[in-house]
């Protein structure tokens, strides 16, 4: 084994090499460097590495047997003791602080997101990933293969920081045709995941101090991102309709007007039109989240805000976040042209190249076979069906606690509680001592709101959400018992 003892300080500071070679190495089990069970290099090995007389590192391995730091077994080697090291050494090492920058205090600030309690409970309300049995595997290993090319001569491609021009094509297309969008593929802009690109669009379009519009409830992700970057976020109340637009004083708003993000409330096509005469009058930028809106079980989506925008004022934001599988993080960003070249120049900073080319052009191929949206169809008569099981079940049996704001898209429903706040609080311990969870919605909020809850279902079999359900049901009779 390779075993780096930074030997010269020690032969400087005792005068014999073998006590330099006894304390190198109590000191490297002493601080856990050497953990307990490694096997030690043997006498000519060590001699080998650091110049040493065979003799020397014999005596200095006898030390260390002696005093319980290592022990010897005969025809197989020395071998540090588990009870070598000793947490003592570490607490002498003085901890001084790093002076942070402004941006980093308000980071390690913040709070962090919501702690997923999932694997707390038998039963989970909170979105899981997707089961993949439902996914078509063999299509993406098909994609895969197709993508590292012949006898794998596609490997050592990279893919450029704004992502792979051949997914860009795809999104462009796959947006043209589903949503109207009539998105150029140099406009759009790959990320790990849609909140990188979120973060870094803010880095870009916002100063300290500055403002920007945030949908409230809305995703508390952009709220900590605003703050990060030094801003300022300022609530948008949301009703039925969505967010109701005002004359803000800001130079940015967030929205996700396709399915409102946590609610599931649709702009209405008036009022889409009024935030896009807001960000013409005040010079501003709207940033469009599409989150799980590919997901609609009824009706016909209303255009997105990009696809009616004539004045190159709009973001859209996009993920394969909920539509592939949880480790293929990519998220993209169709930019207003003046926009594209800070973006790409920002990222590049970030990314010199993009990661993940091979997952970058599996997805392409995936997408221009025609797999992908053949994959969104099944999902969607698969989460249709849980959605109309789980709706019709809240209504039937738990409509004095609930009501369900309707929606015709996304993998969860949004639920006003009709009891006290008191009840509230109570109902939420006795489910979680039935085993059962879902997501309080009071985290959407910047203000403190009426009860509400987000109940994910599109990850749960229908047994599993009537048994979820039954489960609620005995929560709420256990608080009337003991109230």
């Amino acid at each position: 084994m390779e075993l780096s003892l930074h030997m010269q300080s020690y032969l400087n500071k005792y005068r014999y090499k073998y006590l330099a070679l006894y304390h190198a190495l109590r000191e490297a089990i002493q601080d856990g460097r050497l953990p307990g069970g490694i096997k030690l290099p043997s006498t000519r090995e060590i001699a080998d590495m650091y110049g040493l007389s065979r003799g020397a590192v014999a005596q200095s391995y006898d030390m260390l047997v002696a005093e319980g730091y290592v022990h010897a077994e005969t025809g197989r080697g020395t071998y540090v003791t588990h009870a070598g090291y000793s947490p003592r050494h570490k607490m002498e090492i003085k901890d001084t602080p790093v002076k942070l920058s402004s941006w980093g205090e308000r980071l390690i600030s913040l709070p962090r997101g919501p702690a997923d309690p999932a694997k707390q409970a038998e039963i989970s309300f909170i979105n899981q990933p997707l089961d993949m049995s439902h996914f078509p595997y063999e299509e993406w290993r098909s994609a895969l293969s197709y993508a590292g090319g012949r006898k794998g001569n596609e490997l050592q491609h990279k893919a450029p920081p704004e992502g792979d021009c051949q997914l860009r094509e795809a999104i462009a297309s796959h947006l043209r045709v589903t949503r109207g969008i009539m998105a150029r593929p140099e406009h759009i802009v790959l990320f790990n995941g849609s909140m990188q690109g979120i973060v870094l669009l803010f880095q870009l379009l916002m100063n300290e101090g500055d403002t920007a519009v945030v949908e409230n409830p809305g995703f508390h992700g952009v709220r900590r991102a605003i703050t990060a970057c030094g801003g300022i976020p300022i609530p948008a109340e949301v009703d039925r309709q969505g967010v109701m637009p005002q004359e803000w004083d800001s130079g940015i708003l967030f929205v996700t007007p396709s399915r409102q993000y946590p609610t599931g409330a649709v702009l209405s096509l008036e009022r889409r039109r009024q935030l896009l005469d807001w960000a013409q009058r005040h010079n501003a930028v709207i940033i469009e989240d599409d989150y799980d809106s590919e997901f609609r079980y009824a009706g016909r989506p209303i255009e997105p805000l990009k696809a009616l925008d004539t004045q190159e004022r709009v973001i859209y934001m996009g993920s394969f976040s909920q539509t592939m599988f949880t480790g293929l993080r990519l998220g993209y960003a169709v930019l207003p042209e003046g926009l594209v070249g800070a973006a790409v120049r920002a990222k590049s900073l970030y990314e010199p190249m993009s990661p993940g080319f091979l997952e970058q052009r599996a997805l392409a191929r995936f997408m221009a076979k025609g797999g992908y949206i053949r994959h969104l169809r099944r999902l969607t008569r698969l989460y249709g069906s849980r959605h109309e099981h789980f709706c019709n079940l809240m209504k039937e049996k738990a409509s004095q606690l609930f009501e369900l704001i309707p929606g015709d898209a996304g993998l969860h429903v949004y639920a006003h509680w009709l009891k006290s706040p008191e009840e509230y609080t109570a109902f939420c311990k006795a489910a979680n001592q039935r085993g059962i969870n879902f997501r309080d919605a009071q985290v959407y909020r910047l203000d403190e709101g009426f009860p509400a809850a987000c109940f994910g279902f599109a990850h749960m079999e229908e047994d599993q959400i009537t048994e979820g359900i039954s489960r609620l049901i005995a929560a709420w009779q256990d608080v009337q018992n003991f109230a």
